[in-house]
C-alpha cells in the first residue's frame, strides 16, 4: 500500500483539476509546473529489465521485476553495473542503489511497504530468496534488509498483487492454494507471523490489483475474474476485510463484459481518502482501456476516462491521478486523437478525470510494450517502474522519477515575432505559442525595445496546432526602426525570443 500523499495542495491546484482542451484550463498549482509533480526526470539509477512494482517506506524505493542487473544514470548496458536479481532498492532523495541486495531465484511481480514504513512484501515468480525457501511471498526488515525468519506461506503460483493494513497482508494473483488450503486468487495472511487468515473471495479468474481504502474498513480487488464467491462481479469489486464477501460496486458496470473480442481488465488500484481509482487494459481494438473513479464507501461511478491504449499503472496525489500506459486516443475524453504518436505518461484531474498539465514521455520495449508499468511515491515525488528505455528521448531503462522540486520543464523557445508595417504610424507584429510539457497554460508578453505592449495568457497542447496571436501597435513615429521580441513564461522559467526589427511607415 503507499500512503503517504502530497499534503500541500493550493486552491490553484483544486481549480487546475478542471483542464483540458474543450474549456479553460488553469494556472499552475505551483509556479513552473501545474499538476503536483514536474515533468523533468530526476536522476536515478536504472536496470538491464523490466521493473513490474515499485513501493515506498521512508526516503527508500523497492523496485522489483525482470531486472538481473542495475547501472548508473547514463550508463549504457554493461557499464558500471551491479548485480540485483529481480529486486533492489534506492534512495528516494538521490536515486542511488542501497546496499540491499537479496538474491532470489525468479521474478518479482508485486511489492507492498507496511504503513508504519518497517516492513517490505513482495510477490512473485520466486522460490527462494538468499537461499532459503520462499514460495512467491517474502518478507523483509526495512531498517536491517534482512529476510524475516520463519515468515514463509508457501503460495503455489505467481503473486501479482499485494497490499498491507494493520496486521494483515493481502494477496492476489494466480494461485490456487496457500500453504495447501484452498485459495483461489485471493487469500490474506497476518503481517507478523505469516498464518493464513480466514479471508478467501474465491475469485474465478486471475486477480493483478489490490488496494485497501484509507479507513481500512475495505479491500479493492481488479483483474480478469467474472465471479467471486461465486456471484457475479466482473474486473473490479469491493469486499469485506475479513469475510471476503463483496459488497455492491455499481462503478465496476462501465467496464464492458467479456466477449470473445473484447477482454477489459483492472490492472492497478490506488485509493485516496474517500476515492478510488482503477485502470483497465483491454484487449481487441477499441476495447476499454480507461481509467475509474469511484466512490470508496458507496462504489458509486464518480467520472470515467475513456482513452484507448492500455493502462497499467495509476497513483493518486492530491487532486491529479497519474496514469502510466500506452495512450494513443484520449478524444473521448476531450484530449489528443489517435496518430499523434504514443503518450505513455499522463495526469488525469482527480475531480473530474480530464487530462492535466503533465506530458513527460517514455517508449516501450519488453514484453509488454506498454512503457510504465508501475508507479510509487513517498508525497512529494513519482517514482515509475517498466519495459521502457528512455525517458523523455534520453536513455534511462526501467526506472525513473519526477518530484516537486520548483522550476519544472522550461516553455519551447519562442519564435521571433513576424513584423510589418503597411500603414502609416502602426506596426503589426504575430507570434505562435509553444509548448511546455508540464503546463498548458503560458505567459506572452510583447516588447517594443524595453517597453512593454501587450501580455497574453494563451492555452497550448503538443497535438494541437500553435495558436497566432496578432497585435496592432500604433501611434508610432513613420521612419523610425522599432524592435520586437516576446516573452514566454510559465510562472517561474522564462524563455525570449529573438529580436525582428521593421521600419514604420
Amino acid at each position: 500500500m503507499k500512503k503517504a500523499v502530497l499534503a500541500v495542495v493550493t486552491a490553484a491546484a483544486v481549480v487546475a483539476a478542471a483542464l483540458v482542451p474543450s474549456g479553460r484550463p488553469v494556472e499552475a498549482a505551483t509556479p513552473g509546473f501545474g499538476s503536483a509533480v514536474s515533468a523533468v526526470k530526476q536522476v536515478s539509477w536504472q536496470t538491464n529489465d523490466s521493473v513490474n512494482a515499485v513501493a515506498v517506506a521512508g526516503n527508500t524505493v523497492f523496485a522489483g521485476g525482470l531486472f538481473t542487473r542495475i547501472r548508473p544514470p547514463g550508463n549504457a548496458v554493461g557499464q558500471g553495473d551491479a548485480a540485483r536479481t529481480y529486486l533492489a532498492a534506492f534512495n528516494r532523495s538521490t536515486g542511488a542503489p542501497t546496499r540491499f541486495a537479496p538474491k532470489l531465484n525468479g521474478s518479482v511481480w508485486s511489492i507492498a511497504t507496511s504503513p508504519d514504513g518497517k516492513w517490505v512484501v513482495i510477490g512473485g515468480d520466486f522460490t527462494s530468496v538468499n537461499g532459503q525457501s520462499r514460495k512467491r511471498v517474502a518478507l523483509f526488515s526495512v531498517a536491517t534488509g534482512g529476510l524475516v525468519a520463519g515468515w514463509d506461506p508457501a503460495v503455489n503460483f505467481r503473486v501479482a498483487a499485494l497490499a498491507i493494513t494493520g496486521n494483515t497482508v493481502y494477496l492476489g494473483g494466480s494461485f490456487g492454494k496457500v500453504d495447501r488450503a484452498v485459495r483461489n486468487r485471493l487469500a490474506a495472511v497476518t503481517l507478523n507471523t505469516g498464518v493464513l487468515l480466514p479471508w478467501d473471495p474465491d475469485a474465478d479468474d486471475d486477480v493483478h490489483a489490490i488496494d485497501v481504502s484509507d479507513d481500512s474498513k475495505r479491500v479493492f480487488v481488479g483483474g480478469g475474474f467474472e465471479t467471486l464467491q461465486g456471484e457475479p462481479h466482473h474486473a473490479l469489486a469491493m469486499v469485506n476485510t475479513t469475510t471476503g464477501a463483496a459488497y455492491a460496486m455499481p462503478a465496476a458496470a462501465v467496464i464492458p463484459a467479456k466477449t470473445p473480442d473484447c477482454d477489459s481488465r483492472v490492472k492497478d488500484i490506488d485509493t485516496l481518502g474517500n476515492k478510488v481509482f482503477a485502470g483497465n487494459a483491454g484487449s481487441g481494438s477499441g476495447c476499454y482501456d480507461g481509467m475509474i473513479a469511484a466512490d470508496a464507501t458507496t462504489g458509486k461511478l464518480l467520472w470515467q476516462s475513456k482513452c484507448l491504449g492500455a493502462t497499467e499503472a495509476v497513483k493518486a496525489m492530491g487532486n491529479w491521478v497519474y496514469k502510466g500506459s500506452h495512450a494513443h486516443d484520449c478524444s473521448r475524453d476531450g484530449g489528443f486523437p489517435d496518430k499523434t504518436g504514443m503518450h505513455h505518461l499522463l495526469v488525469h484531474s482527480a475531480l473530474n478525470g480530464k487530462l492535466g498539465p503533465w506530458y513527460p514521455n517514455t517508449d516501450a520495449g519488453g514484453e509488454t510494450l506498454v512503457g510504465p508499468l508501475a508507479f510509487a511515491s513517498g508525497g512529494n515525488d513519482l517514482w515509475a517502474g517498466g519495459d521502457f528505455t528512455e525517458v523523455n528521448g534520453v536513455p534511462q531503462q526501467g526506472l525513473t522519477r519526477f518530484t516537486n522540486a520548483p522550476g519544472g520543464a522550461r516553455p519551447g523557445l519562442p519564435a521571433a515575432p513576424k513584423v510589418s508595417s503597411t500603414r502609416v504610424h502602426r506596426a503589426t507584429v504575430s507570434f505562435p505559442t509553444v509548448v511546455d510539457v508540464d503546463n498548458i497554460s503560458l505567459t506572452y508578453t510583447l516588447y517594443r525595445g524595453k517597453t512593454k505592449v501587450g501580455s497574453w495568457t494563451r492555452y497550448s497542447y503538443s497535438w494541437t496546432k500553435p495558436t497566432v496571436t496578432t497585435f496592432a501597435d500604433s501611434g508610432l513615429t513613420s521612419g523610425q526602426s522599432v524592435a520586437y521580441r516576446v516573452e514566454v513564461t510559465d510562472g517561474r522559467n522564462v524563455r525570449k525570443s529573438a529580436v525582428a526589427a521593421v521600419r514604420i511607415r
